[in-house]
């Protein structure tokens, strides 16, 4: 599998800002290859950003700028599959608790109830439709602090929310889950793309209750507890407007995903 991969950001800076960004493709532990480039520039000057590793491969490049445009792009080509995702017992911990995006304990109940008697394999599904089922995905439906109760309320909302409101269902019912964010090769309109991976049966497996992209050919990006921890800019002291971004995806040839398999990040 060969997969290219870029996004192109126009930014503009409403005062010196420090600025943090995780657009960069995960770096493979095994069994894929890892090509890229990454600029960041504004009127033929470039910046030089400290690449920080975050948790699971996720890379951070970190820079401060002073007011202006500023011009990001990133390019990757990656081949083969990488291994499954490793686990560390702290990580069953640690993503069983509830987060700011994915209030487990406030769907406790909701979870106990409409998921009774479902573990493993069958959980994971099941989530995953019921989600699927009770969601419309419509574009610019919620907002950027809607969490998974809202989305439940509001029954809308995009692959975030999706995401979340799995997120919580699974901690609920005691199975570890997170947040991965991804470029994804099929997916349309194309954009950054949030799914859930839960820990059942010894590894971590993929949940998107969206459906808009094959899991097999996702790239990882970065990985937390929600998108609190996997924004893919993350900015202080000062205003950052984004005034364009292009995402792109692709994949040599497109896997068909098999909604009632499971299937590992790699």
């Amino acid at each position: 599998m060969k997969r290219n991969v870029s996004v192109q950001l126009e930014l503009q800076l409403g005062g010196r800002a420090n600025l943090v960004f995780a657009i960069a493709a995960a770096r493979p532990r095994a069994g894929a290859t890892l090509t890229e480039t990454l600029t960041f520039e504004r009127a033929g000057t470039t910046f030089d950003p400290i690449e920080r590793d975050d948790l699971h491969g996720s890379r951070l490049h970190q820079f401060v700028a002073d007011a202006g445009p500023l011009s990001v792009h990133y390019e990757a080509e990656i081949v083969g599959r990488d291994e499954p995702a490793p686990v560390d017992p702290l990580d069953l911990v640690t993503y069983l608790r509830p987060s700011r995006y994915a209030e487990s304990d406030a769907l406790y109940a909701t979870a106990r109830a409409e998921f009774a008697g479902l573990t493993g394999r069958d959980l994971l599904l099941g989530v995953s439709s019921w989600v699927g089922a009770h969601l419309r995905y419509v574009p610019g439906s919620s907002q950027p602090t809607d969490g998974a109760t809202e989305t439940l309320l509001d029954r809308q909302g995009v692959c975030r929310d999706y995401a979340h409101l799995c997120i919580a269902l699974l901690r609920a019912r005691d199975v570890p889950a997170r947040l991965v964010s991804a470029y994804a090769p099929g997916l349309y309109p194309m954009d950054f793309h949030a799914v859930c991976e839960a820990y059942v049966d010894g590894a971590w497996y993929v949940v998107d209750a969206t459906a808009l992209a094959p899991r097999q050919s996702l790239v990882r990006i970065a990985t937390g507890r929600d998108a609190a921890d996997t924004a893919f800019l993350t900015n202080y002291w000062a205003n950052v407007t984004l005034r364009a971004m292009t995402v792109t995806a692709v994949v040599d040839e497109l896997p068909t995903d098999d909604l009632g398999a499971l299937v590992a990040l790699g």
